[in-house]
């Protein structure tokens, strides 16, 4: 078992500042991942949030302590699929929380961040979400798989169709890659 997996049995045993320590380690991951998914940083912040909670609640009962990683995407996955649920309930407030702000700077030629983030969020939740754990988070391909629930070679197909449509999106926008 490797540090992750000691510090996850010390949080087992009631151990707060290896909790913090999880944190410390493991939030910037988790909203990067969420903010991902749902384009807004207010909203990645408040999903992160429950996304913590749910990891308070559940840590006791984790059977594999050395396989945190996929464990807390999973809960961080369930979470924003709970909210996206209940944002297609609710349209009228929901569109105006999860609103990307595309920012289309001509001068440069240059990809920044943000106009990667636009490009994601232009794609289907799936292809976002294949590329946001791979390539943003750099899980391997197998953890990937486990987090989405499906094959190794549907994280394959869905990584090489996820980076043609974002090319493609971007190309339509006017940037080189």
């Amino acid at each position: 078992m490797g540090n992750e997996g000691l510090l996850v049995v010390r949080c087992q045993l009631g151990e707060r500042e290896a909790f913090r320590e999880l944190v410390a380690i493991w939030h910037t991951p988790l909203w990067r991942y969420v903010r991902g998914m749902v384009g807004s940083q207010h909203l990645a912040d408040d999903l992160a949030q429950e996304a913590w909670v749910a990891v308070v609640r559940g840590l006791p009962r984790l059977r594999q302590p050395e396989r945190f990683a996929p464990w807390l995407y999973t809960i961080a996955r369930r979470t924003v699929t709970d909210h996206l649920r209940q944002a297609y309930r609710a349209p009228e407030t929901a569109m105006e929380e999860t609103t990307t702000v595309v920012a289309d700077d001509e001068l440069s030629s240059v990809l920044t961040t943000m106009q990667i983030e636009a490009g994601l969020a232009a794609l289907p939740p799936l292809e976002r979400e294949v590329l946001i754990l791979f390539h943003l988070e750099d899980l391997p391909l197998a953890t990937c798989a486990e987090v989405l629930g499906v094959q190794t070679g549907t994280v394959k197909s869905r990584l090489h169709r996820a980076r043609r449509m974002l090319r493609n999106h971007l190309a339509e926008k006017g940037y080189e890659a």
